[in-house]
């Protein structure tokens, strides 16, 4: 999420136009970047469950199974990605003014999109075994590197010419490729290494099963919000450009500020799983208590801290008076929601663990279809700009109880969550 915020910072020294450009871009990338956390989170459950189980062999073929898979996917979506780029954010409102700053960006990435998903698939059999560290400082790496390229790349340092809009591309790529370097490296001195010669002795179809049916459903419930959050920038653009530019900027703030919920919903996946799996189901529900707890206690202080600082934040990212004041309006409203997209993505982690990805994905269907999308169109017309973040605001907040409820509902009241 850091790579967001460093994105915007400089793409801003740009211009308003280049700011409000990367504020299209945002949501889609951001949901692309969805579709690898599904494949972490179909691969993370597959294994930490066969390794919960005893069968550490089957892990071994299960995790092999599914970096292929994500090599697969990574290449047809960015295919896709290449293809439709242009008609995708026509669609979204972007102005024949910002389309040439959109493609500058979006060619590169869409055709280096597969090293993200190879890299997201490696993460997960990190992830299912508990490799923490490991994990983490692959994604630290990755972000690091983007830091010291994006002045470089963008704006130009060290006699070297700025690429503009295409230098952030090419920066995230950059950060893409040493990441996939570095987690080839740990999982082969792990316990699931990648090994071609054991691919054919692979059950093909059970594991790939196994996988899609907690994969498939999880990435698109991570990747819901953003499309979310597309519909909304598509509305916040008939208001005009200023608005849109505020949006993205303080929902780069809002990612960032959110980063420990996000680390905490991809690490209780492996902790349910392995325990579920063990058939310690105590362990599990007590996990979950204090996971809750932390979502509802650092949601409300982060947002309580961006909300006394926006002003201050937002002068970061443009020069533009009625920017600056978009961004502090937008986390004025935004930021008390940051508790509820807690619990609720920490619970998504918790049930894909163990195979109820249908559950994940229809709260979070809900949220956005029901809530984000039906609010934000009816209150547009009424107040405006205002209105879409009152729309997000009132979604997360919704979001969160009803996701209390399920992990409720599937780990207090019923006998337990169902086993293959």
């Amino acid at each position: 999420m850091s790579i967001g915020i460093i994105d915007a910072y400089f793409v801003g020294q740009l211009g308003a136009d280049a700011l409000a450009a990367i504020s299209f871009i945002f949501p889609i990338t951001v949901a692309l970047s969805s579709l690898g956390v599904g494949v972490i989170a179909g691969i993370s459950s597959v294994t930490s469950r066969a390794l919960g189980e005893g069968d550490p062999h089957d892990a071994r073929r299960r995790a092999n199974v599914g970096i292929v898979l994500a090599t697969i996917f990574g290449i047809a979506i960015g295919a896709m990605l290449f293809t439709l780029r242009g008609p995708l954010f026509r669609l979204m409102g972007a102005s024949d003014t910002l389309l040439p700053l959109i493609d500058d960006y979006m060619a590169p990435f869409a055709l280096c999109f597969p090293l993200l998903l190879v890299g997201m698939g490696i993460n997960g059999c990190l992830r299912g075994q508990g490799l923490a560290k490991r994990s983490s400082s692959v994604l630290i790496a990755m972000a690091i590197a983007n830091w010291i390229l994006d002045p470089i790349l963008i704006t130009g340092a060290f006699g070297i010419e700025g690429f503009g809009m295409a230098g952030a591309a090419y920066a995230t790529i950059g950060g893409w490729t040493l990441a996939l370097a570095m987690g080839f490296f740990f999982l082969q001195s792990s316990q699931l290494k990648l090994d071609i010669r054991a691919l054919p002795q692979c059950n093909w179809p059970s594991a790939s099963r196994a996988i899609g049916r907690v994969a498939g459903p999880a990435a698109f419930s991570n990747a819901i919000n953003p499309i979310g959050l597309s519909v909304l920038t598509g509305l916040l653009a008939m208001t005009g450009q200023d608005a849109v530019a505020g949006f993205g900027a303080g929902g780069r703030l809002q990612a960032f500020a959110v980063v420990p919920l996000l680390g905490l919903s991809a690490s209780i996946g492996p902790i349910v799983g392995q325990n579920f799996g063990a058939g310690a189901h105590d362990r599990v529900r007590n996990a979950l208590r204090y996971a809750g707890l932390f979502c509802i206690g650092y949601g409300l202080a982060i947002g309580a801290v961006l909300v006394l600082t926006r002003e201050p934040l937002a002068a970061l990212f443009s020069e533009d008076a009625t920017v600056r004041a978009e961004i502090a309006r937008y986390l004025a409203i935004s930021a008390w929601g940051y508790a509820g997209f807690g619990l609720l993505i920490m619970a998504n982690g918790a049930l894909n663990a163990v195979d109820r990805a249908g559950t994940a994905l229809g709260q979070s269907l809900f949220r956005v279809l029901a809530i984000m999308i039906p609010v934000g169109l009816l209150l547009r017309a009424e107040q405006g700009a205002e209105g879409v973040y009152i729309a997000e605001l009132a979604a997360n907040l919704v979001g969160g109880l009803v996701a209390a409820v399920s992990l409720w509902w599937v780990f207090w009241r019923s006998a337990g969550p169902r086993r293959d």
